[in-house]
């Protein structure tokens, strides 16, 4: 049989994706997690064990390639165990105090000179923060355990320890362990080439928790890390992860659990989550971070999962200050636009953070730890199962699917599955689970949001009418100068204005791609909607109404990470399609913290009747970035008042340049 060689693979994957036939944006996957905890936080071995016996029942939910035995990835996080980690190192000739150091699994390249660059780095950025590295342990592991290609790219694994001189009490330390990482990452990118950088990842670095994961099958993962086998290993929880990578290679970091999730599904608004996060960077700041708040960036980075870049937002919200079951909630909103029934408080907490983050949305499941709790949440349309089970001896036992761990029925306390939208909580420091409703209402609490809003927002369904303004030229001229054609008029736009129907055409297009056609194109040709391609049925809008949700925020954001009445001056726009009158009603708005200016995106024509593009967009930009300045935060962008001698910058083109133009400022 001929060898099956795993770096030819990869250097053909490269070359299909220099040609453009191969874009690692169109991954997706499916997976399997579970999660088996003791309620009380009482933290045993045992724990482990089942959780790893949950995950080998996982396994036909992972996926294995040409080498059956090379899995697509597996994972379990934990807490961390000290008093097993405290004896380790001992035996290394150093010592960890309890509670005063961070410890983390790094992959740190194949070579011995990539694997001391990476060591030397690490201690530059604690020392940095202050700190500095007490000491490193090689992860013991049993490679004879896993298949022929995930050993040709196993990285060294080593296991680093990060503390203070002193072992002083720290304040912010988890906050000082992330900025090291993070540096850590963004290090690693300037000294190493592509290649080598592929196989170097901080699994974490936490005083909290750790992970151990890798390129495995679900049963492999406790035969290769020998610590899993160790009774002194224990926790009071243990977070498990069996990856089904749909059309992907795996990869030793692409192993699920990451730094705060597992996750089961995916994120499908994951491109715009990741362009807003970019856009609001120059913004966020917090005194948790000290001055060390541009270290962090980019929180997301275009190369990362859909899953990874999820978790970093997570890991920045918590860290940044918010509850672990605060920030869920904001990147995975319950559906509460239109939910008659829903508190108005809670309606309102969602309606506020609407303002700082859009939702991250899909089919998703995700499993969520800070170290300290525990918590689970489901996409509004409730498209990943998650059931769990309760013992009388106080363990649960949670999962995409039951039977993870075999249960006598007369152990059993009580059986329940998550709902769509809703959360889920362990508490291990109150020792209990906490319902959603509980959280819920805790949630709307925390500030006065439904005040906030009252007393600063508007809505534009409360906008007072206003009569639309005519148009002062024969509509035919105006369909000539902003490009429609014979066929947009009686192909597409007739037949919409008589029936509430799109038009059905054939299901064959023989016109050529808009760049490499002959003919003039409208932009707008240049650009095709992004649907979801894996594993998603189709969202009916009308039958499904509660879970679509089409209002919008417009006006001023400020910084992320933090909560305030001031956050609450906006417009919030009912539906993006505007009909004359409500954009009379807009430009309009008379309101002391609201103030909406209309900027012409009219190019006029020179006598050649000609005109420089360039130089007409970046007017356009100066004149929006002169009103923000100027105290305005809301701008229209307008092509109204066209007349002789005029042109209009296209309305994609103009409200895409002005977007990004005032992001880098």
């Amino acid at each position: 049989m001929k060898k099956i060689n795993s770096k030819k693979i990869k250097e053909n994957f490269k070359l299909l994706e220099k040609a453009g036939s191969y874009d690692p944006a169109f991954e997706r996957d499916a997976c399997g997690v579970g999660l088996v905890a003791n309620i009380q936080g009482v933290k045993s071995h045992e724990i482990i064990k089942k959780s790893l016996t949950a995950l080998r029942n996982l396994e036909h939910r992972g996926a294995s390639g040409a080498d059956p035995d090379t899995g697509d990835g597996a994972g379990i996080l934990i807490q961390i165990p000290h008093e097993f980690f405290s004896e380790e190192v001992t035996n290394l000739g150093f010592s960890i105090e309890k509670d005063k150091y961070g410890t983390g699994i790094i992959f740190a390249g194949e070579s011995k000179k990539s694997l001391a660059n990476i060591k030397e780095i690490i201690e530059k950025c604690s020392l940095d923060q202050n700190l500095k590295v007490i000491g490193w342990r090689d992860v013991p592991v049993d490679s004879k355990k896993i298949g022929k290609l995930s050993k040709e790219v196993m990285p060294n694994i080593i296991q680093v320890f990060i503390g203070s001189d002193d072992n002083k009490d720290l304040d912010n330390f988890e906050q000082k362990l992330f900025i090291i990482r993070k540096k850590f990452e963004s290090e690693v990118n300037k000294k190493f080439e592509n290649d080598e950088i592929e196989k170097i990842y901080a699994c974490s670095l936490s005083a909290h928790k750790i992970i151990y994961k890798g390129l495995l099958t679900s049963e492999q993962v406790p035969e290769f890390y020998l610590d899993l086998q160790n009774e002194k290993v224990v926790s009071s929880f243990g977070l498990v992860h069996s990856r089904f990578s749909t059309n992907t290679l795996g990869d030793w970091k692409l192993a699920h659990p990451y730094r705060f999730v597992a996750h089961n599904g995916e994120i499908n608004t994951v491109k715009g989550n990741r362009n807003w996060m970019t856009a609001r960077q120059s913004l966020i700041s917090s005194k948790l971070f000290g001055g060390n708040t541009k270290d962090i960036f980019p929180i997301c980075k275009p190369s990362d999962s859909d899953t990874a870049s999820f978790d970093n937002v997570l890991e920045l919200l918590t860290l940044g200050g918010r509850d672990l079951e605060h920030a869920m909630a904001m990147m995975i909103p319950e559906s509460w636009n239109g939910h008659e029934s829903m508190p108005k408080d809670l309606k309102d907490f969602y309606k506020f953070h609407s303002i700082l983050m859009e939702p991250w949305d899909g089919p998703a499941l995700i499993v969520c730890t800070d170290g300290k709790k525990v918590g689970a949440v489901l996409d509004r349309n409730g498209l990943r199962p998650f059931r769990y089970t309760v013992t009388k001896d106080g363990t649960l036992i949670m999962g995409s699917e039951t039977g993870l761990i075999d249960i006598e029925d007369s152990e059993i306390e009580y059986r329940e599955r998550l709902r769509p939208g809703r959360m889920f909580l362990i508490d291990f420091e109150q020792g209990r689970i906490i319902e959603d409703e509980e959280i819920k209402n805790s949630l709307a609490n925390s500030n006065p949001y439904s005040k906030w809003i009252e007393d600063n927002s508007l809505d534009t369904k409360s906008l007072p009418s206003e009569k639309a303004e005519k148009l002062d030229m024969p509509i035919i001229k105006y369909q000539q100068a902003f490009g429609y054609t014979q066929e947009d008029l009686n192909v597409l736009i007739d037949p919409m204005t008589k029936s509430p129907k799109d038009p059905v055409g054939s299901m064959g297009n023989d016109a050529p791609i808009p760049i490499l056609s002959k003919r003039p194109q409208n932009v707008f040709s240049y650009f095709k909607q992004m649907f979801a391609q894996v594993s998603n049925p189709p969202l009916d809008a009308i039958r499904e109404k509660l879970v679509t949700q089409i209002s919008l925020p417009a006006g001023k954001r400020f910084n992320l990470l933090e909560e305030s009445e001031k956050q609450s001056s906006i417009l919030f726009i009912d539906n993006p399609l505007l009909s004359n009158e409500k954009i009379a009603a807009i430009k309009n708005i008379n309101h002391e913290k609201i103030k909406v200016k209309t900027i012409s995106t009219l190019i006029k024509l020179n006598e050649k009747n000609d005109f420089n593009l360039a130089k007409s967009i970046e007017s356009l930009r100066s004149e929006c970035r002169k009103a923000i300045n100027d105290g305005y935060n809301i701008l229209i962008l307008s092509d109204r008042g066209l007349k002789k001698g005029y042109i209009p910058i296209p309305s994609l083109l103009a409200l895409s340049s002005v977007h990004h133009h005032l992001i880098r400022n």
